[in-house]
């Protein structure tokens, strides 16, 4: 039981960060129909961003409390992110926007390798132990055990969906994202601005990115210029799996495949002699995302996003 206990905080730890990533896949996808392979680098941007802040405060203000530095530089990590994907929105996919779909496709791999390359460029190819600023005091719940960081995860990702879900829902912007979703054209006609809806788009994405990338190296403790593409190919077939274009859908998805993905190591693997233990892990989600492709392509909760004039 506490075997089990354990795999199911660390799937729900996990599942949280691939949803926050995969809403922003989720979110591009319903409004422009635009898969943004580069999403995953915006995760990388924020994290190593994170990290070069935090060893600038350490350095410059020796004595500041960790949680106000971890804060500060997840502040700054989302700006970044913000400005990024906002620019990546303008310079690569606003001239695409009414070229066939395999154009932006293209670009989009193309960014993410730009991306890649850039940020081994400016932080070099080594793998950077990220600090570890907040309480190590593990808390046992039922036999297993959760970590501040962990818990401050789990925190953070409830927080986040619960702002975003207000933000779609109740606000002025998240109307005009729901109508341009349904049809530009139409919602332009009725004073919705479908360029600046788009552009607020990207910014939102890619702040949740952000927050998942510096999560992501609080938890495991290290950033690289290549760990943001395996996570945003997991969160993108976290929003395949869910349902692509629904936001309820996304954080279904990743929420189950982080739960797939840590049982299967924990339970799968010692059945198949550590064949496929946890150095296997990412098996799984890809065995997800072809069974979900094969007998339900539309996804758990099944949106449909209908194809444009």
């Amino acid at each position: 039981m506490e075997t089990l206990i354990q795999q199911i905080i660390n799937g729900l730890v996990l599942g949280s960060m691939y949803a926050l990533v995969a809403l922003g896949y989720t979110m591009v996808y319903g409004i422009i129909g635009l898969i943004n392979f580069a999403h995953g680098e915006v995760l990388m941007v924020g994290a190593l961003t994170s990290w070069s802040i935090i060893g600038l405060m350490q350095e410059s203000m020796p004595g500041t409390p960790g949680w106000i530095i971890l804060l500060v530089s997840l502040l700054i990590a989302c700006v970044v992110a913000a400005v990024l994907n906002y620019s990546i929105e303008k310079l690569a996919y606003l001239p695409l926007r009414n070229s066939p779909r395999l154009a932006p496709l293209i670009t989009a791999i193309g960014m993410s390798i730009l991306l890649q390359t850039l940020a081994m460029i400016i932080w070099k190819p080594n793998y950077k132990p990220y600090p570890s600023l907040l309480p190590n005091v593990p808390y046992e719940v039922g036999g297993a055990v959760i970590t501040f960081t962990q818990i401050m995860i789990l925190g953070m990702t409830a927080m986040s969906l619960a702002v975003l879900m207000w933000l779609v829902n109740y606000t002025k912007l998240g109307r005009a994202m729901r109508a341009t979703a349904e049809n530009p054209r139409v919602a332009a006609l009725m004073g919705v601005k479908p360029d600046l809806v788009i552009s607020a788009t990207f910014v939102i994405g890619a702040v949740l990115a952000a927050i998942a990338g510096v999560m992501w190296a609080a938890n495991y403790g290290t950033v690289q210029h290549t760990m943001g593409f395996l996570p945003g190919l997991k969160a993108f077939t976290a929003a395949v799996f869910g349902g692509i274009g629904n936001l309820a859908g996304a954080v279904v998805g990743g929420v189950l495949l982080g739960l797939i993905e840590s049982l299967g190591a924990g339970y799968i693997g010692p059945i198949t002699g550590g064949v496929l233990g946890s150095h296997y892990s990412d098996i799984f989600a890809f065995i997800v995302l072809i069974v979900v492709l094969t007998l339900r392509p539309s996804g758990l909760l099944g949106e449909r996003v209908a194809d444009r004039a």
